[in-house]
């Protein structure tokens, strides 16, 4: 008997429909139509349609996508409409405040249109949301949450609390996909690598005398890393940023303090004058910065995903990023299992996918945590050193290349899906 023949609930249970639970649902429904996915999702599901005169708030919070990250979303049709809200990021400015070291990255060295794009967390949920409206293999069981995974013959299965109502799903494997504070990964015992950086990131969004001209600003200082993405214009210069401020704690208690002129004084002093005056600054929001990691992953009937899995420091943008080419990964594995008749849940399918993902992850936390770490010792030496790299990386296309290429998430390994190879061949998706 093959496993999708089982008398199982479902195929796959995502535990938690966020932006990464969702993609991955949505990549399901087009790489392995035949399965079925239920999706557990702790708040209500929303029934909004998809505005045709979207407007972002001032305050909406976004998520930079690296150009791989667009590739993925063109791979599940999802592009075009997200593109209608996307600001491109067309140059990326890399420097160490107060000193002369900087580097400079263009879309147009690269012969693409931009280095990566950013988009409202809440457009991203409603083009996804109205995707998957348009697959009937994908359920949802909202508001409702896991409470407990146990291993069944063929599958395990998953006890749901849904209002009064708790009852069991059974399926051939779970993701586990609630976030990087996940109570699931936590109960069922998964172990967690973290180190503390000691800091805060403090986001809001920023408005600037000055237009950004689709350009993000990674900028390195004594008191913390910051970065300043272009945001809210779509095709159009604007003059509002998406901020992310590294802080010690006692600093954020100071700049939490306040007042909104205060605030922007601050940062004017922190950043400088690239975008002339600092003019506004919205609804602040803030967490401690972790680095965790997952070694283990996957056990068998199970797999974590996104920030469940790792989360980084979000200076370098890297996270969201990372746990896309994660889920490609990982559906990648569930399509060969189905064409092989394995079960999705089998521990050898589901350590190909730890294989595949784990080089990746690696790569790019060393690539986001040297970053940090370089750039926050203020030793004269080093500076120094760091000031030249810099300057160095300007100058030698080599180098450029391949840092370009690590922003972009270009350097991990993409796969590659039957439909693909269908539309490039002229036959329908």
């Amino acid at each position: 008997m093959k496993p999708n023949e089982r008398k199982l609930d479902t195929d796959i249970v995502i535990a938690g429909g966020g932006l990464a639970g969702a993609t991955l649902a949505l990549a399901l429904a087009r790489a392995v139509p035949q399965l079925r996915v239920t999706v557990v999702e702790a708040f209500p599901l929303s029934r909004e349609p998809l505005p045709a005169d979207y407007q972002p708030s001032y305050d909406a919070r976004s998520t930079a996508l690296a150009w791989g990250s667009r590739l993925i979303y063109e791979q599940l049709g999802l592009w075009a409409r997200l593109a209608e809200q996307a600001t491109p990021i067309r140059h990326i400015h890399v420097s160490d405040r107060g000193r002369f070291g900087a580097t400079r990255l263009a879309a147009g060295d690269h012969r693409q249109e931009a280095l990566g794009y950013v988009v409202d967390n809440r457009w991203l949920g409603l083009c996804l949301m109205a995707a998957l409206r348009a697959c009937p293999q994908v359920s949802w069981r909202a508001p409702a949450q896991v409470r407990d995974v146990g291993r069944i013959s063929g599958g395990v299965s998953v006890a749901v609390a849904e209002g009064e109502h708790p009852h069991t799903l059974t399926g051939q494997c779970i993701v586990i996909a609630d976030g990087g504070r996940s109570g699931l990964r936590e109960r069922l015992g998964f172990q967690v690598s973290s180190r503390r950086y000691d800091q805060h990131a403090l986001i809001a969004n920023v408005s600037t005398a000055q237009s950004h001209n689709f350009t993000a600003y990674e900028r390195f200082t004594g008191a913390g890393p910051m970065a300043l993405l272009p945001h809210g214009g779509g095709q159009r210069p604007g003059n509002t940023s998406a901020l992310v401020w590294t802080l010690t704690g006692a600093d954020l208690d100071e700049v939490l303090g306040l007042t909104a002129q205060g605030k922007c004084q601050r940062l004017q002093q922190r950043f400088g004058w690239r975008l002339g005056r600092f003019e506004q600054i919205g609804q602040c929001s803030h967490y401690p910065l972790t680095l965790s990691t997952v070694d283990e992953p996957v056990r068998p009937g199970m797999a974590l995903i996104g920030n469940a899995a790792h989360t980084l420091h979000p200076v370098a943008g890297q996270g969201f990023n990372l746990a896309l080419r994660g889920i490609m990964a990982l559906v990648e594995q569930f399509q060969c299992g189905v064409a092989q008749g394995i079960a999705l849940g089998d521990l050898a399918l589901l350590g190909r996918y730890q294989a595949v993902h784990r080089e990746d992850w690696q790569q790019t936390v060393r690539f986001s945590d040297s970053l940090i770490r370089i750039f926050g010792d203020s030793q004269p030496a080093l500076a120094l050193a760091r000031d030249a790299g810099l300057v160095g990386l300007d100058l030698l296309p080599g180098a450029k290349r391949w840092f370009a290429r690590s922003a972009m998430g270009l350097k991990a390994r993409r796969p590659v899906f039957p439909f693909e190879r269908q539309a490039a061949r002229g036959g329908d998706d």
